[in-house]
């Protein structure tokens, strides 16, 4: 596991239905349940847990099921989103609390908004960073990521395939790793017109497109370290099975197709990540999809890893909107 960096860090393992849920938790105040995306840990949350925590906060933030040292069931089906916020709801419940403010980001951002949209007695507030909330309903997943690319191959289909992109990915942890996080990356992501690394040219690798060369500025080489080695120890497969349970998640959230989520939301979100701009759309619709949207951000010259990239202006943003919607 890595060592945290900060030495006033708890950590926990609380039962869950997944078996446990691992976390790192700091501070004292109202609960804030942090939740990563792929490919990370609770570790991608370094910079918010002691910012939030000399705030006023008690910060949390979890490995998901399938990630560092929570549990890992071998079913694909055991990482629908519906599981993924019965987690959410026993970390809250472990900790002794009743409701939490939670946030995501990239994956974790859509798990913090189907917890908010299907638990709204638990989870009191959302916060977004980097993928902006779609309500359910529409096509069906699988058909929509088929028709992207033309003949190229969409990077979410080439992750719904078992075993395809952990042939890739198990070889060359450290290597797959940095080149994934480059790749969306401000600072280090291909430049205007070169070949888009979210697709696969037909018999490639998603890894052909990566930026090889230095890392993010954001991102040390004991931090890269860090991650890889929870993924040399774990695996990628835990993590991609999110990918391979979309459809699963259209069937199971049919009853709240086109729901709003109607706490109090933030978003925030990075003007180079393709996450925002493939989904200008959805932020549009926000006055009609979160309702009770107090803040939204886009942070120019920023990427994907939004709080890692730009952890000052994230913490600052957070922490003035904890302290409307959340008040110590």
């Amino acid at each position: 596991m890595p060592q945290s960096p900060f030495p006033d860090v708890t950590h926990r393992l609380v039962p869950s239905p997944a078996g446990r849920i691992h976390l790192v938790e700091q501070g004292t105040g109202p609960l804030v349940l942090l939740v990563h995306g792929f490919p990370e840990s609770w570790y991608s949350w370094r910079h918010q847990l002691p910012a939030l925590a000399a705030a006023g906060y008690r910060a949390v933030a979890v490995d998901v099921r399938g990630y560092g040292r929570s549990a890992k069931p071998a079913e694909v089906s055991a990482y629908r989103l519906l599981d993924l916020v019965d987690d959410n709801v026993a970390v809250v419940e472990a900790l002794g609390e009743r409701s939490a403010v939670i946030v995501g980001h990239d994956w974790g951002a859509t798990i913090a908004a189907t917890s908010a949209l299907v638990r709204p007695d638990v989870f009191r507030a959302v916060g977004l960073l980097s993928v902006p909330y779609t309500p359910p309903g529409g096509p069906k997943p699988s058909e929509v990521f088929a028709r992207m690319g033309g003949e190229e191959e969409f990077y979410v289909s080439y992750f719904q395939e078992p075993g395809r992109a952990e042939a890739e990915f198990e070889p060359d942890v450290r290597g797959w790793l940095a080149g994934f996080y480059a790749a969306l990356s401000a600072d280090t992501m291909p430049a205007p017109g070169a070949p888009d690394p979210h697709f696969v040219r037909p018999g490639g690798a998603l890894r052909d497109r990566f930026p090889t060369g230095s890392l993010p500025s954001w991102l040390a080489e004991s931090e890269l370290d860090l991650y890889a080695e929870e993924f040399e120890r774990t695996g990628l497969t835990g993590a991609l099975n999110r990918y391979r349970n979309m459809d699963r998640d259209w069937a199971d959230l049919a009853d709240f197709a086109g729901a709003p989520v109607t706490q109090p939301s933030l978003f925030a979100g990075g003007g180079l990540d393709a996450s925002t701009t493939w989904l200008a759309d959805a932020i549009e619709a926000y006055p009609t999809t979160l309702p009770g949207l107090t803040a939204s951000h886009i942070l120019e010259g920023c990427g994907h890893w939004i709080q890692q990239e730009r952890p000052e202006e994230i913490n600052l943003l957070l922490a003035d909107w904890l302290s409307a919607v959340a008040p110590r």
